[in-house]
């Protein structure tokens, strides 16, 4: 059954006219299409409502196109999907929608394909879709990416309003560019590439979008634009692609000769975010994963002498270890001072080591206290120069420990003077009172035992009164046990 579509013919507004035409399901869509695009040419012109237009080349346009509307009433197509001897039950139906833009229009139109019991194959218009490019000028790949995304909302609405089980959704470009963006993440590209890919992929699975060829791509018609005269014969834009009703082996296939470009502007600006981890026991960082000097101290020995299992000089390996820890120390915390020292400069007088006299150790490469004990006949050279450390640092919280550890814990004072034997820790009683506020042995050491409070008194003492010995009581408990040699005795 054929049906005519209707218009009226009279004169009217120009934003009224294009409008007038009842058309819900798109069949006019590139007759309609040509009026909205000179309106979008009038709007850029800036009139008004009642401006009259005076621009002949767009006068004559419009004039064309409202003189084709008498072909209106000769425009004729098919309302049945099907024909009306198909067993819809026993067919298979497939929907199509192609997808296409130009720089100043973009959109789809749905076919449904349907192959009855007698393996007869049948192609109906379902419906179509466009939309006027903006204003601001769009790429012609982000056009084609819109007409797709136009595309894939269409292929949702006839799938769920339509009463015909549909077998699969194909949807077809002439865009290799879209058609290797909806194989990409959506995150790779701008704000504009990227939502859309990612809204084309929800709707819509990636592995049914094809590519076709322009010249067999009936949504042409919508970028182009046709008169009524022309949509009244018969066509691919009523009919459906040719080869549609062919077999699937004969559908147009993607071009393998061509290489799929990917605007380089669309992409985002790429930065490399990365973590680097190392062994390294130069690094700082590595510092904060040890928490007692003794481990410290074997991974450096490791580090500088190899594991070995049976080592004859491990005395002299952990000397060298404990050197290049303290050197280390040094060098992070007084870079200056070190390289003043070193080559024989003094230090400057904002240096918090100036009231010590420091002195370099060319011998073990160190920062010394001086002072003027150095001519005293005495062995050990720590006690009347020890090493300068800073109490911030990780190895000098680590040394603090240690000697807490090994001292069971006593008193700031205890700790302050052995480790003074060797040691200067700058503000050395505050770091010692700070880490011994945290180390859990010493507070449980220091903890006052706390006296409970004394119970209530029973009844029996409280009854007032009452004639003598109205209460009595009796405390009874066993003998105590002593030993007495190996023996125990009541």
């Amino acid at each position: 059954m054929h049906a005519p579509l209707s218009s009226l013919a009279q004169t009217m507004p120009i934003l009224l006219q294009p409008q007038s035409q009842y058309d819900p399901l798109g069949y006019l869509t590139p007759f309609t299409i040509r009026a909205k695009i000179l309106v979008q040419d009038l709007w850029k012109q800036e009139r008004g409502w009642d401006n009259l237009i005076k621009t002949n080349s767009l006068l004559e346009k419009w004039q064309a196109w409202e003189l084709e509307l008498k072909d209106l009433p000769d425009i004729h197509f098919p309302r049945c999907y099907l024909p009306p001897c198909t067993n819809a039950a026993a067919s298979e139906s497939h929907m199509h929608v192609f997808c296409d833009a130009s720089d100043r229009v973009y959109g789809a139109v749905a076919y449904l394909q349907t192959k009855d019991q007698h393996d007869h194959t049948h192609v109906s218009f379902t419906m179509a879709r466009s939309r006027i490019a903006p204003k601001r000028q769009l790429s012609i790949p982000r056009l084609e990416l819109c007409a797709a995304l136009s595309g894939a909302q269409l292929a949702n609405l006839p799938s769920s309003e339509l009463t015909i089980p549909l077998q699969s959704v194909n949807l077809w470009t002439d865009s290799t560019t879209v058609l290797s963006w909806l194989t990409s993440d959506s995150c790779r590209y701008k704000v504009f590439v990227g939502t859309r890919i990612a809204e084309i992929q929800t709707l819509t699975d990636t592995s049914n979008w094809r590519y076709v060829d322009s010249k067999n791509n009936p949504a042409d018609y919508l970028t182009q634009g046709k008169t009524l005269l022309e949509l009244s014969q018969q066509h691919r834009w009523s009919q459906g692609p040719p080869f549609l009703l062919l077999n699937i082996d004969c559908w147009p296939a993607h071009p393998c000769g061509v290489a799929e470009s990917e605007p380089v502007e669309e992409l985002r600006k790429s930065m490399f975010c990365g973590a680097v981890m190392s062994d390294d026991i130069n690094n700082p960082d590595d510092l904060n994963k040890y928490s007692s000097w003794d481990d410290l101290m074997k991974e450096t020995k490791n580090m500088l002498q190899g594991a070995v299992d049976h080592d004859p000089n491990i005395a002299q390996s952990y000397i060298q270890s404990e050197k290049h820890l303290l050197q280390r120390a040094q060098l992070e915390c007084f870079p200056d001072e070190v390289n003043a020292l070193k080559t024989g400069k003094t230090i400057s007088k904002g240096s918090k080591l100036l009231p010590l006299s420091p002195e370099y150790d060319t011998d073990l490469g160190l920062i010394r206290v001086g002072g003027r004990l150095r001519r005293v006949e005495t062995p050990d050279h720590d006690n009347i120069h020890p090493i300068i450390l800073d109490p911030k640092h990780h190895i000098t919280k680590l040394i603090i420990k240690h000697y807490d550890e090994k001292l069971l814990h006593p008193g700031p004072e205890r700790v302050l003077g052995e480790i003074r034997r060797r040691y200067w820790i700058l503000r050395g009683r505050q770091a010692i009172r700070q880490h011994q506020r945290h180390c859990q042995d010493c507070q449980r050491w220091r903890a006052n035992p706390i006296i409970p409070k004394m119970a209530d008194l029973p009844p029996a003492h409280l009854r007032l009164f009452k004639p003598p010995f109205w209460s009595t009581g009796m405390n009874c408990f066993g003998p105590f046990t002593v030993k007495i040699g190996r023996r125990t005795e009541k």
